[in-house]
């Protein structure tokens, strides 16, 4: 038989470990006999959560919530380290951060060009998402 040099367990042990997987990848449903291995089930009183997780202040007028939520997706997709930016540098950060689509549509459709965007919230604001007051 021959060894390779990068072996960190015997063969046996290596067979040992393939067994163990073979449950968790075939089955849906927790293959160890450990519960602590497995995650928590949601309790019964939680409550649930309908668009995601619950911003901090989300409650209040709807235009106001409109403009929270679409600032928090925008926050989502650009870091600081992103600013400051003009349009083509802050389309670049969305679309290498993976955005939706229709989040980097509407940017390329209404930010407007040859102004250097310092933060988010500059960026939100150009696009009419104004904050709260």
């Amino acid at each position: 038989m021959q060894q390779r040099g990068s072996d960190q367990y015997s063969p046996r042990r290596d067979d040992e470990m393939k067994h163990e997987l073979q449950g968790m990848l075939r089955g849906e449903r927790p293959s160890r006999a450990e519960e602590w291995h497995d995650p928590e089930p949601a309790a019964d009183d939680d409550p649930p959560l309908a668009g995601g997780p619950v911003r901090p202040g989300a409650g209040g007028d709807p235009g106001e919530r409109d403009d929270e939520a679409f600032r928090f997706e925008l926050a989502r997709y650009l870091r600081r380290t992103d600013f400051p930016a003009e349009r083509p540098g802050v389309l670049a950060a969305l679309d290498e951060n993976h955005a939706p689509e229709p989040l980097i549509e509407t940017v390329r459709a209404e930010l407007p060009e040859e102004h250097a965007y310092r933060n988010v919230q500059e960026v939100a604001v150009a696009l009419g998402h104004h904050p709260r007051t």
